[in-house]
């Protein structure tokens, strides 16, 4: 009789521990649908607590590729961006949203890791002034519905325990420096962004869990960065870095937080959610420079 209670009671547990984990699974994410696309999206990127600030950080190399020479190791980088999210306006109840985010990418020395404020240019052998990138902001708005009235999507793999996702983008626009000849000898801005992403399913896809860790990696292909004075020489440059989501933006580096500190104060914290300004790009930060100048 003792044995015949055991047994059901086991029975029974099972159950009950398979219904539960069929509730479970039913409030998870799903990843495959544009709602749960857009909700896993705004759990990376930020928090779907609107105005849950949130930090990324990442470190990498910059090279140079000139036909005929061996690529070099011109700069390290150390790169930040703080960010927050809230409603887009007209999906105030739905699961688009708006980013507001401020980013710097700071140009170090290749042995020393100092920031650089100058730098020596070994084709030209001219020393130039280095201008570290300061966009604000970088603001992106996701919605359920996007151009061309394709839904929202993202190319979630996931395997096991993990997702990850890649994004490729491809720029090919009039160069902000370039003047009113540009369609007759050129000036275009050409380069290339891939992003990859990587995570951990189950928080993912947990309803109850506002924002996820994530790691990111970030290249870029491009051609030279206007400060370098290059001109029209033949070559282009390659980014290779990679970070994560920190859990706060005081575990960005001591170099990176006093370089913020001194001299990019608002940094410290992301623009407005009511921000509508333009977005700003490292040559459209340039073009002030130079207009200020």
């Amino acid at each position: 009789m003792a044995k015949s209670r055991i047994i059901q009671l086991t029975l029974a547990s099972l159950l009950l521990a398979g219904i539960s984990s069929m509730g479970m699974a039913a409030n998870h994410l799903d990843l495959n649908t544009p709602a749960g696309a857009l909700t896993a999206m705004r759990k990376i990127q930020c928090s779907t607590t609107d105005g849950d600030i949130r930090t990324f950080g990442w470190e990498g190399n910059v090279f140079s590729r000139v036909p005929g020479e061996r690529d070099r190791l011109l700069f390290k980088v150390e790169g930040m961006n703080i960010r927050q999210c809230g409603p887009l306006a007209g999906e105030e109840s739905g699961p688009g949203f708006k980013m507001v985010t401020r980013e710097i990418l700071l140009y170090l020395d290749p042995k020393t890791g100092e920031v650089l404020s100058e730098w020596q240019n070994p084709w030209t052998d001219k020393s130039v002034k280095v201008i570290h990138v300061t966009n604000d902001p970088v603001n992106q708005r996701f919605s359920r519905v996007g151009r061309g009235g394709q839904e929202f999507s993202v190319p979630f793999i996931v395997q096991g325990n993990q997702w990850w996702f890649t994004s490729t983008v491809p720029l090919f626009y009039q160069n902000p420096l370039g003047g009113e000849y540009q369609e007759y000898i050129g000036g275009t801005y050409h380069a290339t962004e891939m992003f990859n992403f990587f995570g951990n399913v189950t928080k993912l896809q947990d309803p109850d869990v506002v924002s996820v860790p994530a790691r990111v990696g970030w290249v870029r292909l491009s051609g030279w960065l206007p400060w370098m004075e290059m001109g029209d020489r033949a070559g282009m440059l390659y980014f290779h870095t990679a970070g994560r989501k920190l859990d706060s933006y005081d575990d960005l580096s001591e170099r990176m937080r006093q370089e913020i500190t001194k001299n990019y104060p608002d940094y410290a914290r992301p623009p407005p959610l009511n921000d509508e300004r333009r977005n700003e790009t490292s040559w459209t930060f340039f073009k002030k420079v130079l207009d200020a100048q």
